[in-house]
C-alpha cells in the first residue's frame, strides 16, 4: 500500500521492525477511512477499547496464505521461471536460518518479484486466487473465535507478514475491521519491490499492536491475541488475553508456562501435514515461489 510522504518519514529514523509496525498500523487506519462511508447508518462498535488480533498463516488459514497467493500467481505466468528461482533461493536462505536477525537483511528481496508492478494489478490479482485458492482454508474454529468477539462489539484485525493488501483482502472478506501486513514501498502506484522497514515478523507485529491501539483509544489490556507460532510471543505478550491456536511445539511449551489458553482445530495426520507450511509462511513468501515453480510446470 502506497505511504504519504508525512508517514514515511515519521518512521524513517526508527529501527526497521518498529518502522514496520509504526508503517503497518498507518496503513491498517487509512485502509479503514477509506472503506468507512459516513453517514449510511454505520454505528461505532460499543465496546470501543477492546479488540482482538488474529496471526493469518496456520492460525486463520490452513497453510501459508503467500503461499497460495505464490502459486496463484505464477499460474497467470506473473514471473518468469528464473525471477521465481532466484527469489525462491534468498527466501529459502532466511527460513532455513531461522534466525529473526536475518529478518532485515533479506527485507529488500521479500518483494522483489512484484517490483514495477502497478499495486492495483496485485490487488486485482490477490481477489481472484483468494476466492480460488483460500476461501476453502479457513479454520472454522479460528472463524468463530473472530466472530465472538464481533459480536461482543469488538473490533476485530488480522496481523500478518502476508502483504498488506492480501492481508487486507482476507480480512474484508472474513467480514472483520482490517488487517495489519506487510507493507511494500511503492511509487506513482507501482510497487518499488523494496519494503517500509522490514517484514511484519516476530517484534514487528508486537509493534504494530501497539501503534494501532495508541491510534485507535484501545487499552491492550482488554485485547486479545491468537497465533500458531512461537514468532509471535512478542506480540502475544503485548496484550490481556493470549491464545495459542493450532501451536506449534515451541509455542504450546510457552503457553502451558504462562497459563495462556490453548485451541487446537487439528487432528491426526492432517495436524502434522500443515505443519511443513507453518515453517515456509512465518516469514514473508519463504519457500512459496519455490512451490509457484512446481506448480506452473504441472
Amino acid at each position: 500500500m502506497a505511504e504519504s510522504d508525512e508517514v514515511l518519514s515519521r518512521v524513517t529514523a526508527l529501527d526497521p521492525a518498529r518502522r514496520a509496525g509504526e508503517a503497518s498500523a498507518a496503513a491498517a487506519v487509512a485502509a479503514g477511512e477509506e472503506l468507512t462511508v459516513p453517514g449510511e447508518g454505520v454505528e461505532p462498535p460499543p465496546d470501543l477499547t477492546a479488540a482482538a488480533f488474529f496471526d493469518v498463516d496456520n492460525t486463520m488459514m490452513v497453510g501459508a496464505s503467500i503461499f497460495h497467493f505464490a502459486r496463484g500467481l505464477a499460474a497467470r505466468k506473473f514471473f518468469t521461471t528464473s525471477d521465481m528461482a532466484g527469489f525462491a533461493w534468498q527466501q529459502i536462505k532466511f527460513r532455513v536460518g531461522g534466525r529473526e536477525s536475518d529478518v532485515s537483511g533479506h527485507r529488500d528481496t521479500a518483494l522483489s518479484f512484484v517490483a514495477g508492478r502497478p499495486v492495483e494489478e496485485v490487488v486485482r490479482l490477490g481477489e481472484e486466487i483468494y476466492d480460488e485458492l483460500m476461501v476453502d482454508r479457513i479454520w472454522a474454529g479460528t472463524r468463530a473465535l473472530a466472530q465472538m468477539h464481533l459480536d461482543a462489539g469488538q473490533r476485530v484485525w488480522l496481523v500478518t507478514a502476508t502483504p498488506i493488501e492480501l492481508a487486507l483482502i482476507i480480512a474484508r472478506r472474513l467480514g472483520l475491521t482490517g488487517a495489519l501486513g506487510t507493507v511494500a514501498e511503492s511509487v506513482d502506484g507501482c510497487y518499488t519491490g523494496r519494503l517500509v522497514g522490514e517484514i511484519l515478523h516476530g517484534p514487528a507485529k508486537a509493534h504494530a499492536v501497539r501503534a494501532l491501539a495508541a491510534s485507535e483509544g484501545l487499552d491492550l489490556r482488554r485485547c486479545t491475541a491468537y497465533s500458531d507460532s512461537v514468532n509471535d510471543v512478542p506480540m502475544l505478550s503485548a496484550v490481556g488475553t493470549a491464545v495459542a491456536v493450532n501451536p506449534d511445539s515451541e509455542l504450546r511449551d510457552v503457553a502451558k508456562s504462562r497459563g495462556w489458553q490453548i485451541r487446537d482445530f487439528r487432528t491426526g495426520r492432517k495436524a502434522a501435514r500443515i505443519g511443513v507450511p507453518s515453517v515456509l509462511g512465518a516469514g514473508a513468501l519463504a519457500g512459496a515461489v519455490a512451490a509457484g515453480v512446481a506448480y506452473r510446470k504441472r
